[in-house]
């Protein structure tokens, strides 16, 4: 009787045991599935790359929730500068881009990387600088602006991240045939918000776009120095990334993005962003 109790409590941890193992082994392969399905799954959600001036102006925390109540869809963001967002569609780490650098946007999608490209708003470029204009710099056209900084070595940041606001800042200092070179120009290879921060702190010069600067002006000991000059034209596009990059570019998603934003309601979302706080619009929609 003794022995069929010992053989029994002997079975029973054999069983108790092989159950654990098999617990054991399922819980790990939960955990290797739960891995393995990371990639995003069609129709649940849409990767948009996008440069830091529509996150830090406040534009997307306005707008999207609006997208993803009429379509279903969540939109995750990430903000970086516009090359870095073209180089995440080529990498195909994004489903669509919401940027700003027209001449790299159609040379993306001439390459392959993108399908189409679309205007979708615009705002405009101005170089700001220390409060009062200690410097007797206002009114100047870009040229003058900027050739009065180098010849004098007034601080200036640069984005330095190669985004659309750095490329076009580049492009002036090309056009008007000026090095930036030297202690007074500082290459910050941060966004845009933490770039007018540095401006201000540093009682330096900087370019940014108009919205950013709006939505950060209250914090910041900076004026505008230049604005209206007709080359300060600032577009911004969207483009879907070429869906044969990999399996898992939503590109329905990116399309029904790109529908919304090109709508009649999401455009005029964007007109009517910024005129009670800022007592304008921070930026015009021109989607055609």
């Amino acid at each position: 009787m003794k022995m069929k109790r010992f053989w029994g409590t002997i079975l029973s941890i054999i069983v108790l045991l092989s159950i654990v193992g098999c617990a054991k082994t399922a819980e790990v392969q939960s955990e290797s599935t739960d891995v393995t399905v990371e990639a995003p799954t069609k129709g649940q959600s849409i990767m948009i790359a996008t440069t830091t001036s529509t996150r830090d102006s406040g534009l997307l925390d306005a707008i999207l929730p609006h997208f993803q109540e009429t379509t279903g869809i969540e939109p995750k963001v990430i903000a970086v500068g516009t090359g870095k967002a073209l180089q995440m569609g080529v990498d195909g780490e994004a489903d669509v881009l919401l940027v700003h650098a027209k001449a790299s946007e159609e040379a993306f999608v001439a390459n392959g990387d993108g399908v189409e490209r679309f205007d979708v708003m615009y705002n405009d470029f101005v170089i700001v600088g220390p409060m009062g204009d200690p410097d007797g710099l206002a009114g100047n056209s870009v040229e003058v602006c900027l050739k009065a900084i180098m010849d004098n070595q007034y601080t200036f940041i640069s984005r330095g991240d190669d985004s659309g606001t750095h490329k076009k800042e580049l492009a002036f200092w090309k056009q008007y045939d000026l090095t930036p070179e030297g202690d007074w120009y500082i290459s910050a290879g941060k966004g845009m918000g933490d770039v007018l921060q540095m401006a201000s702190e540093l009682e330096a010069y900087t370019m940014t776009d108009r919205a950013t600067y709006l939505a950060l002006k209250d914090n910041l000991s900076l004026d505008i120095i230049v604005e209206g000059d007709n080359q300060l034209f600032n577009q911004y596009g969207v483009i879907a990334v070429n869906p044969d990059k990999n399996e898992y570019i939503n590109a329905e998603g990116a399309q029904a993005f790109i529908d919304w934003i090109l709508s009649e309601e999401a455009q005029t979302l964007i007109e009517g962003y910024g005129i009670e706080q800022y007592g304008q619009p921070l930026f015009t929609p021109n989607a055609k």
